[in-house]
């Protein structure tokens, strides 16, 4: 059924033949390595399922959360563009269950239950969660472009207040936490006018625990404050944050208005288009850091199958071989804090690579320890041993790969032009001003420049270098950073200012001082009238007219 296992039979080859790609290695590592230490300690009864072909395989995944009227399936239609089919928008909780926006050549949705029996999805496991949940899960499939690259998770609008206590019917905290074990990406969207996180949004975050790396937040409709009321907005969303995401990294927050209508309040424009810009490329590179990603994620569940199984082992070797055994289980699972301190001294484990103690302690309520395995050295080693020596191989094949052919980014949608064109990010601002005008831009404030060049007692037309710097120095910017304008100003490298190349060199102080980056050669419309002709300053700058 599955070609790649197919790799593991004969294990005659070498190990750098064994695999031809990264996701072949991670497959053939997983089957081989770390499956069998699973299997034998009941890893997915504790933890999370094993990973099947699908699991490698499929596209990057971007997973939405959010409290209700937050704009999660705004933001989908505005990275996609189009409708999608399943899709239902407005002010009260209207996706009342998950949708997994996907590529497809036929415009249309699968339900969950077939959806579940797929082999080419990565959805299998999820029928663990039974009818209810899989009556509210449907694959939206159409034929996107953005969706050749990744896949879009949408889920329902979290509840608050009396709502929150309505049960589901499955559970939404576990579904979330299955979903935040295997996508690339997870964005928690808050509205401006709804910061509150209710108990429900707070357990969802919870499940994210150990996945911090992969939580980016935006704040939508941040058009509808002004200046000041955004500043407010901002500090109470990281205070609140700060109460659930339990990290000392600060989160990363995007802010803007992700829809394609016309912004409220336009005096923060510039903002959110800076801040759509990063999370686009945040988003684009998702392609090209997926292997990564699942390299990852394989590490992470490898530390905890084999923490799982000293603990598994460690139960059944406490456990006496005839009498007082319901006793001895009661007291090992009240000691299991103790044990793990003992586990984590003899193994020489760090703390945070074991599960969470309460959550463990009910679960082992239900099995019986004198039937757990005890440990068997050999699968720990080669576990070890895939750590120690064979992700180093799959890391260096990371790179080969992308060095022989980089995996596509995201396009298409919201990405398109997103940075070409006169309304790409930057266009005409900065060292940018002034490339499609046919005067020199800098001889608009040359007059006032001139004013300051004449006192400057220029011989011959030019100012020396010991003059400029005095002038320059007012500026207060670092010596690293006028070196580079006297560089870029000095056109003809003889170590002194004309009048022309003194306003120059002003007007990149201005650049700077407004915020924006100088380049590493001067830009064709920036080089002065009177050195434009001269071919051994083109020949030297190596300026494309």
């Amino acid at each position: 059924m599955f070609s790649w296992v197919k790799q593991e039979q004969g294990g005659s080859n070498k190990e750098g033949e064994m695999y031809q790609t990264v996701t072949e290695g991670l497959q053939t590592l997983y089957t081989k390595k770390l499956l069998p230490l699973e299997e034998t300690y009941l890893f997915h009864d504790f933890h999370s399922p094993a990973l099947e072909a699908a699991d490698f395989q499929s596209k990057p995944m971007v997973l939405l959360v959010g409290q209700y009227s937050t704009g999660k399936t705004t933001f989908i239609r505005y990275l996609l563009e189009q409708d999608f089919p399943g899709m239902r928008i407005g002010p009260e909780p209207t996706t009342d269950g998950f949708i997994a926006v996907m590529y497809g050549e036929n415009e249309g949705v699968v339900p969950g239950n077939a959806l579940v029996v797929d082999p080419k999805k990565p959805f299998r496991k999820l029928n663990a969660f039974g009818n209810s949940f899989l009556n509210r899960f449907i694959c939206s499939q159409m034929p996107n472009q953005v969706l050749q690259s990744i896949s879009i998770i949408d889920t329902p609008g979290i509840l608050s207040g009396e709502k929150q206590r309505i049960s589901r019917g499955y559970d939404f905290a576990e579904v979330l936490r299955w979903f935040g074990e295997r996508v690339d990406r997870i964005i928690l969207l808050f509205d401006a006018h709804k910061l509150d996180i209710s108990d429900e949004f707070s357990e969802a975050i919870k499940a994210f625990k150990g996945q911090d790396d992969k939580i980016r937040v935006v704040l939508n409709k941040a058009d509808q404050v002004d200046t000041q009321q955004l500043m407010r907005v901002y500090g109470a969303l990281m205070w609140s944050l700060g109460k659930v995401i339990n990290t000392p990294e600060v989160v990363r927050v995007y802010l803007g208005s992700f829809w394609a209508k016309p912004l409220q309040n336009t005096e923060n424009r510039r903002l959110f288009e800076a801040e759509s810009q990063d999370l686009f490329r945040d988003i684009q590179s998702l392609p090209r850091n997926a292997a990564l990603r699942k390299l990852n994620d394989l590490i992470k569940r490898a530390r905890l199958a084999k923490v799982h199984a000293y603990i598994i082992s460690y139960l059944k070797k406490e456990m006496p071989s005839l009498f007082g055994r319901e006793k001895k289980k009661d007291e090992l699972i009240q000691r299991l804090p103790e044990i793990y301190t003992v586990l984590q001294r003899e193994h020489h484990i760090s703390p945070g690579d074991f599960p969470n103690v309460t959550k463990m302690q009910d679960m082992l309520q239900h099995y019986d320890f004198s039937k757990f395995p005890s440990l068997k050295v050999k699968l720990i080693e080669k576990v070890d041993k895939m750590l120690a020596s064979k992700i180093a191989v799959l890391m260096a094949m990371i790179r080969e790969e992308e060095a022989k052919q980089p995996p596509a980014m995201v396009s298409g949608g919201a990405f398109e032009g997103s940075q070409d064109g006169p309304f790409g990010q930057g266009y005409g601002e900065g060292i940018s001003a002034g490339a499609d005008a046919e005067d020199w831009i800098v001889s608009r404030d040359k007059h006032r420049y001139d004013e300051i060049f004449y006192t400057l007692m220029p011989v011959n037309g030019k100012i020396t270098g010991v003059n400029a710097k005095k002038e320059m120095m007012n500026s207060r910017l670092p010596n690293t950073v006028l070196g580079k304008i006297w560089k870029l100003a000095d056109c003809d490298q003889d170590g002194m200012l004309d009048d022309e190349e003194f306003a120059l060199a002003q007007h990149l102080i201005k650049i700077k001082l407004e915020g924006y980056e100088l380049p590493t050669e001067l830009p064709n419309h920036l080089v002065p009238p009177s050195h434009r002709k001269n071919p051994t300053t083109e020949q030297r700058r190596g300026v494309k007219m």
